[in-house]
């Protein structure tokens, strides 16, 4: 039954589709509907709203889409969990509320491939800065934003162990850094979070929630896009499973925003992807594009952790009994332990001289914890979550039915290259080698795991193998590129899909390359670009500001690559 019509249906109200749907409803002359697979984000749901309840979210079915790859050839063959946001702020209402942008060399290495220029860090930077209020940034700062909706808080990494932290990476030899989503990442220091007021700012609370009200925009929540409808090869709308039901809605222009999995996931449901699998499943082609749901990236992560020989960790508060307590000063003042997501500081270095900017990433926590909640078997504890920013692995994704609601498979790799396997053991040493240092000696109480019986690089490995997860970054699936790349699918310049009218993706599928970092801050500078190329205003003038290029101890004559692809 087809009952409605608007300018722009955008399937998923995720980190990009909250962008998507501020900026293209903002001016009050388009119509806007957002299809959101999953709930409300509700102010009162304190799993999603109380930053330090971040473990809870995740994995259940009320909140996650409770993905899992297949079986891992490398990994010993383990499933590796995939948690995605199923509600209002997709991920950005789950995950761990870490902002880094990247290095601006990865927008380098976008902006080097034929066809994306416009996607270089000059390009890219005044978006960045369109969305920023950085709290902790200088006025006058040409590489931060000061105005925009995502208001981010510098972590106070107050903790002794975070200063022990950074004081063991200087004696380490590593440097230290201000602002890691400023002139300089390379180095240790704290990160941005997007924690405002002792409250997770999601994606939606930044830029959807605000605007509900807009007569020309709808959010519709529980509606499952079931695939993208076509005329030939023009898109005219979508249909969506509702309250047990199938409907239709017509659109000028789809935007997809479900991001890395769920995007090519229905483009593939829809007609648009490899004709082969595409007629294997009975899907009749509409236009063969082999690269939907090839080019899948990631950022797989260990732990690395120790006890703590002083009561300084914040250990105690994994405690049931505290958690009333805890809850209790959050609800009534916004402090407390239950304020913060504990990722407060970190760094980026690089491994080895063969790269030319840092390919590794640190997280440190002053708990000994896994992301499910699951904490190591000590009164105090630390650790340090790592794991190399561009791997050269690929990965694949592919439907396996026709039914909207069943998972596709997910190949991702890990570990399948020789790059991949050498900077997996410098990462474990390079993190070992902070973790040893003199600053950390009134704390240290040894390593916990992966423990001192992994000391080859054999070994290394296959505790990697049996003890990483993923870091929740997947993208990729649907890159951006010109339409002469065999593997592209969207274009660059308009964000349509290669073949198509009226249908485009504005997600982390589009990325080219995964960043190295946290991918929230990408995409949601994605969004923000694609919503100009969308309602075909000029793009913001590029800013050609100074950032931090490692000089190499080699001949002047060998210039240094910007990384391998």
């Amino acid at each position: 039954m087809t009952n409605e019509s608007y300018d722009y249906v955008i399937v998923g109200g995720g980190s990009a589709g909250s962008v998507l749907a501020d900026r293209l409803s903002a001016d009050g002359t388009h119509t806007v509907l957002v299809l959101e697979a999953g709930r409300s984000d509700y102010p009162w749901d304190l799993f999603i709203q109380m930053p330090a309840a971040l473990t809870f979210p995740s994995g259940n079915r009320f909140y996650d889409w409770q993905y899992e790859s297949d079986p891992e050839p490398r990994m010993h063959g383990r499933r590796i969990a995939h948690a995605r946001g199923k509600v209002l702020g997709g991920s950005s209402s789950i995950n761990g509320m870490i902002f880094q942008r990247g290095n601006p060399l990865d927008y380098e290495r976008w902006g080097s491939d034929a066809g994306m220029e416009s996607w270089d860090f000059a390009h890219c930077l005044p978006y960045f800065k369109r969305m920023e209020t950085a709290l902790a940034s200088a006025p006058n700062d040409e590489l931060r934003g000061h105005d925009g909706p995502l208001v981010l808080e510098r972590g106070p990494a107050r903790n002794p162990l975070f200063q022990a932290f950074f004081r063991a990476s200087e004696e380490a030899g590593h440097k230290r850094t201000d602002d890691v989503n400023g002139y300089r990442q390379e180095g240790f220091g704290p990160f941005d979070r997007n924690v405002h007021k002792g409250q997770r700012l999601s994606a939606s609370r930044a830029y959807l929630r605000p605007n509900k009200g807009r007569k020309n925009l709808t959010v519709r929540t529980r509606a499952l896009a079931a695939k993208v409808n076509f005329d030939g090869t023009t898109a005219t709308g979508v249909t969506y499973r509702r309250n047990g039901r199938l409907h239709t809605v017509d659109a000028k222009e789809v935007v997809l925003c479900g991001g890395a999995i769920n995007t090519p996931q229905l483009l593939q449901l829809s007609g648009v992807g490899d004709s082969a699998l595409l007629l294997s499943l009975g899907i009749k082609p509409v236009v063969d594009l082999p690269g939907v749901g090839e080019n899948l990236q990631d950022h797989l992560e260990v732990y690395v952790q120790h006890s703590c020989k002083q009561p300084v960790s914040m250990q105690p508060y994994l405690s049931l009994w505290r958690y009333p307590l805890i809850g209790l000063q959050w609800l009534l003042r916004r402090k407390g332990p239950a304020a913060t997501n504990h990722f407060e500081g970190g760094g980026f270095v690089r491994s080895n001289e063969d790269v030319s900017y840092p390919n590794l990433m640190f997280h440190f926590l002053p708990v000994a914890v896994r992301y499910d909640g699951q904490k190591a078997d000590a009164k105090h504890g630390y650790q340090v979550h790592v794991g190399p920013m561009y791997s050269d692995a690929r990965g694949s994704l592919k439907i396996t039915s026709t039914d909207p609601a069943a998972h596709p498979s997910l190949q991702f790799n890990y570990l399948s290259t020789e790059q991949d396997r050498r900077e997996w053991v410098e990462a474990v040493r390079v993190t070992r080698d902070i973790l040893s240092q003199p600053a950390l000696d009134p704390f240290s109480g040894g390593e916990l795991s992966p423990g001192p019986s992994v000391q080859t690089d054999e070994e290394i490995l296959d505790w990697v193998a049996r003890d990483a997860e993923t870091a929740l970054h997947p993208s990729c699936t649907a890159k951006m590129g010109p339409a002469s790349d065999p593997l592209a699918v969207v274009d660059p310049l308009t964000m349509k899909v290669h073949g198509t009218t009226g249908l485009r993706v504005a997600d982390a599928s589009a990325m080219p390359y995964v960043t190295n970092g946290n991918i929230y801050a990408p995409v949601m500078m994605l969004a923000e670009k694609a919503a100009d190329l969308i309602l075909e205003r000029p793009p913001l003038a590029p800013e050609h500001a100074d950032f931090y290029r490692h000089t190499p101890a080699v001949a002047p004559e060998a210039a240094p690559s910007l990384g391998r692809a």
